[in-house]
């Protein structure tokens, strides 16, 4: 015999909104014999009411906080309970304001399991249909309009559901209900193979087919898919990379690579456990993974020793891998200084000497959006890129406990590597991946990126923040926008906003970081690069960092780091012979020695990005950087097949900080530099960099009383120096805060940048 039926009202929060929660809480509540109703209430997360049997409630509730829809993350459930009044069904109630009535923008995923069953089901009228989705998979971000989250307001507006579409999307029992990318054949968007502009020669399963065989013929095509277009050719065949290296203009940058299956993953990479869930999430980023000596991963990934490589993520890659085995190369589709295409016309128009054919559908991206990058560092996800499937989830803005509400903010990122970020209230919305911001083009997709995620949010900043560097794009973009917002804009020197986004993710206010990265305006005019700061979210203080050297001529020292390497042996006598064969003229070798001599266009640098490249040139003299971080990244292989050599970390007192030497470090590698493997020698500045930065760290929290620190910066993306830096920072007993859901690197800025104008406009936040 039960007992007396319960009523509960719960409120659910966290991503619970355009992800298939309201279906999910209806088949819930009904397979437990429940009653009620369920209802978005837009910010507030989502209202349900239940009755029925306590031991019913009790297991609803704990299927509803343990088993959510795949999308869908519950954070909180507040319970309260009601007297019951007799309901004898339950039901989806209307939302707020109608249709999903949410502020949250769900974010775009992989296709689900359930939808590749479909689309392999010769019964089902969804079979070999390559746009199929449901309320757990499918495009979302890069489709929508405005907000509250319906079909009228995404791009999906352009393909009236057919009958049965409607009837599934109209049926809560199905996971199609309320999913506004479902479609069908006889409604949906159309695939089309197109060999020159406007010429669309086949269409369907047939543009597939042409596409598959352009592939396998060595051809490059144009794929366009959920946020963008890939540029696609068969990885295996050295003739068709090569052409696609010199059609793009990209002779060393690494591709990413697209394969069927972890299976065919493993043939040519070594996998962890945790990086195969990672390329197994739903919502397929690039695993960065460690390479196996194929012959054919060289012109893949020149000179490195890891590859990025993504599973198929939506149904079209999975029918192109239907008659392909091959992994492909999977790169975006865009020329040097161009946003990447997402229409028939831009590809045609930027890329037309590129491709031997495109395959394009006629659904509209609203948002282009690339794949995001993740790299696992000691069973840690680290993201190099944190984009598609992940924005635009929300990020903690205020730290526990919470200052008073603050003004909104929009930050305006770096320059390189680039995103922006918007508060919404106690959260933080970052963009998605931008690039770099340095010429029109990107301009433009800068601006369009600012004014969609702030429509979209329903947010009208008053504070702009931006990079203190006075020449960056992105500054000056801040300038532009203060003047409408009139406040601002916030300055927020670059390693600070490094730090504060640390400070941010873990929801400190205070700590000692270590901010290692290439190029950094500091206040002093000079340029920073290897800091360790005692940062708070409102300001920071310099507490250590590398002694200066100079970058004999300027930019020419960076893309030639021989140069930098004379000025850190300048006093060598091996610097003339390693500069002469750097740069392969007497001539050109005698300008550098006469810009230290008279130190003429060499300006100062404490960048830890350009000590790794003086030592990548000092074991490869000639090496050029091609990309941003390719020398490092050299290192970094190279190093990964040696074991570090014992050699003193020489760490002094400085005019106004202690500072690792980085000069009497370059000597003592030079030394070793004949009676060492090259391996070796490139794993001891590694292993010396680390450490005495690290040693710099521990001493100032200890000084301070200061219990953690921290990592941050785009060195930071580098396993060996991160591991060194954590042993010996956790080896003093204290905590080690390092990054898991924000990029190290420059797209990490704008983030930080909103926690330190968040603080510099709020009375009760501390200095």
């Amino acid at each position: 015999m039960g007992t007396e039926p319960r009523r509960t009202r719960l409120t659910v929060t966290g991503v619970v909104q355009g992800v298939g929660f309201r279906p999910f809480v209806y088949r819930t509540a009904t397979d437990h014999g429940l009653a009620g109703w369920v209802k978005n209430r837009g910010d507030a997360g989502v209202a349900i009411v239940v009755e029925g049997q306590p031991d019913a409630i009790a297991e609803f509730v704990r299927t509803v906080r343990e088993e959510p829809p795949p999308l869908a993350r519950v954070e909180s459930i507040d319970r309260e309970p009601e007297p019951p009044v007799g309901l004898d069904s339950f039901e989806i109630r209307e939302s707020a304001g109608g249709g999903e009535g949410s502020g949250t923008i769900p974010a775009d995923t992989g296709i689900c399991e359930s939808c590749l069953e479909d689309m392999r089901d010769p019964d089902s009228r969804y079979c070999e249909y390559w746009a199929t989705a449901c309320v757990d998979c499918g495009p979302r971000y890069t489709v929508i309009r405005s907000l509250p989250y319906d079909r009228p307001r995404t791009t999906m507006d352009a393909f009236p559901l057919c009958t049965d579409c409607r009837r599934d999307y109209e049926d809560p029992s199905d996971r199609r209900y309320h999913a506004q990318t479902t479609a069908c054949p006889a409604c949906g968007p159309t695939l089309t193979f197109e060999s020159g502009p406007g010429v669309q020669e086949e269409s369907g399963r047939a543009a597939i087919d042409r596409t598959t065989t352009t592939i396998e013929d060595g051809g490059i095509v144009a794929v366009k898919g959920i946020g963008g277009t890939h540029l696609l050719c068969d990885a295996t065949n050295r003739n068709a990379v090569a052409r696609l290296r010199e059609r793009t203009g990209r002779p060393a940058k690494p591709f990413a690579l697209m394969a069927p299956s972890i299976d065919r993953v493993e043939a040519f990479a070594r996998v962890t456990d945790q990086e195969r869930e990672a390329f197994e999430d739903v919502r397929r980023p690039i695993v960065l993974l460690k390479r196996k000596s194929a012959e054919w991963l060289e012109p893949i990934a020149p000179n490195l020793h890891t590859v990025g490589v993504m599973g198929p993520y939506a149904g079209l890659h999975h029918l192109l891998f239907d008659d392909l085995d091959a992994p492909l190369v999977a790169t975006s589709a865009n020329p040097p200084g161009q946003p990447m295409a997402t229409d028939r016309e831009t590809i045609w128009a930027t890329l037309s000497d590129v491709i031997d054919g495109a395959l394009v559908h006629d659904r509209e991206i609203v948002a282009r959006t690339d794949d995001s990058v993740v790299r696992m560092v000691d069973g840690k996800r680290r993201f190099v890129r944190r984009s598609r499937g992940w924005v635009p989830q929300r990020l903690p803005r205020y730290a526990d406990p919470a200052p008073s509400p603050a003004p909104d903010v929009l930050a305006m990122g770096a320059e390189f590597d680039a995103t922006v970020a918007v508060t919404q209230g106690s959260a933080v919305v970052p963009s998605q991946h931008l690039g770099d911001v340095d010429g029109p083009a990107t301009r433009r997709f800068h601006r369009e990126t600012v004014d969609h995620l702030t429509e979209l949010l329903g947010v009208t900043p008053s504070i702009v923040a931006c990079d203190a560097h006075p020449e960056f794009v992105t500054s000056r973009e801040a300038e532009r926008r203060a003047d409408a917002a009139l406040a601002g804009p916030i300055r927020v020197q670059h390693h600070h906003a490094h730090a504060a986004s640390l400070l941010g993710e873990h929801e400190r206010h205070r700590a000692i970081v270590i901010v290692a990265d290439g190029t950094g305006y500091g206040p002093d005019g000079s340029i920073w690069g290897g800091e360790v700061l005692d940062a708070t979210r409102r300001d920071f203080e310099r507490v250590g960092s590398l002694a200066p050297f100079a970058l004999p001529g300027g930019e020419a020292a960076v893309r030639r780091p021989v140069r930098i390497l004379a000025s850190l042996l300048e006093d060598d006598d091996r610097i003339d012979s390693l500069l002469e064969a750097g740069l392969g003229d007497a001539a050109d070798a005698a300008v550098v020695r006469d810009q230290l001599g008279a130190a003429v266009n060499a300006p100062r640098t404490t960048s830890a990005g350009r000590f790794l490249d003086a030592t990548c040139a000092m074991l490869e003299p000639s090496v050029e950087r091609r990309y941003e971080g390719e020398p490092a990244m050299r290192l970094e292989a190279l190093a990964s097949e040696g074991a570090p050599i014992d050699v003193p970390i020489p760490i002094e007192d400085g005019d106004d900080r202690p500072v690792l030497d980085v000069r009497s470090l370059a000597r003592e590698l030079g030394e070793r530099r004949d009676g060492h493997p090259p391996a070796d020698v490139a794993a001891t500045a590694q292993h010396a960099l680390a450490r005495g930065l690290g040693r710099l760290a521990v001493a100032a929290a200890t000084e301070r009383g200061v219990d953690a620190v921290g990592f941050s910066g785009g060195v930071a993306y580098n396993e060996a120096i991160s591991r060194t830096v954590a042993s010996t920072v956790e080896d003093a007993g204290l905590q080690l805060l390092d990054h898991e859901d924000v990029p190290p690197g420059d797209a990490g800025i704008a983030y930080g940048q909103t926690i330190v104008a968040t603080a510099r406009t709020d009375a009760t936040e501390g200095s």
